[in-house]
């Protein structure tokens, strides 16, 4: 039991000169645990009769859907609230308690607003990712068992609360989808409607990232950045995908000023750090990286 104490006294002095503690003393960081328990909400309201352990009583369909929205909203307007006097306290934004519950209450009316919205655009998802995979048998299937379309629904969500500039929240949200898929995109990526990750283990898609519509990327895709270097300034360091671009297994395009030109079809495994022209097709032979336009 000495040496314990002598643990204890030796940790808690670390606090004070590693810092590292959740704003002890002040108002508390959003809860990890509880952006999880209001996703798996968000996914019920989403696909209703997907998620839930039993029947949908379509005769109560709007009281069960008032329920849980109100429900929600309330945790939502909490975790938010925390967000955003969390940035305050970084001099990021100003308001006091009463102003930081305002702000998250018109972004979570905001958001709630914008869900029906979300549902269109995962709608054009879904139908991609069923027409996309011959081993798709259904819609269902596809709602309830593949990574890629778990992870982009979750992304438009955090994507909503990215523009709105809440702090933490987004990160966590694409953080707890990436644990769970093997899917790696930063809420700040822009990407429009049908698009489809097949398989998707490995994807990785970074903050400055814009792709247009009907993209479809396959596993171990990785679309960063040249540089990691931090200078304060958040350009864009990351590539923009065309609409109607097929992007294969292990490829690597890298760089903010690179664009995959409209219709292009990019091959695995290859290393891209310059733009392709629209229709072009990328691919590697005997060693060699080929790029050919039609």
């Amino acid at each position: 039991m000495q040496r314990l104490h002598r643990s204890i006294e030796t940790l808690v002095r670390s606090y004070d000169t590693y810092g590292l503690v959740n704003q002890a003393g002040s108002e508390n960081l959003p809860s990890r645990d509880s952006i999880a328990d209001i996703l798996r909400g968000l996914d019920e309201l989403v696909f209703p009769g997907f998620r839930e352990i039993g029947a949908l009583d379509h005769d109560n369909l709007r009281l069960s859907t008032a329920e849980k929205v109100y429900h929600l909203a309330r945790e939502l307007i909490g975790e938010v609230e925390k967000s955003i006097a969390f940035s305050s306290r970084l001099g990021e934004a100003s308001c006091g308690h009463d102003g930081c519950h305002a702000a998250a209450e018109l972004i979570v009316d905001d958001f709630f607003d914008e869900l029906p919205l979300i549902r269109g655009m995962l709608a054009k998802d879904l139908q991609a990712a069923f027409e996309g995979d011959p081993a798709a048998k259904s819609t269902a299937e596809v709602i309830l068992s593949y990574p890629g379309f778990e992870a982009i629904t979750i992304h438009r969500m955090a994507h909503f609360f990215w523009t709105r500039e809440v702090p933490l929240i987004p990160r966590i949200m694409s953080e707890l989808i990436h644990g769970r898929t093997g899917i790696d995109i930063h809420p700040g990526a822009e990407i429009g409607e049908s698009f489809f990750i097949d398989h998707g283990t490995g994807v990785v898609i970074g903050e400055t990232t814009v792709i247009g519509r009907n993209v479809k990327l396959y596993q171990g895709v990785t679309l960063g950045a040249l540089s990691v270097k931090k200078d304060g300034v958040n350009k864009k360091r990351h590539p923009t995908i065309e609409d109607k671009v097929t992007i294969y297994s292990g490829a690597t395009i890298l760089g903010g000023e690179t664009v995959i030109g409209r219709g292009s079809t990019i091959g695995g495994n290859v290393w891209i750090t310059e733009s392709v022209p629209p229709g072009a097709m990328v691919y590697t032979t005997s060693g060699d990286q080929v790029v050919r336009t039609k």
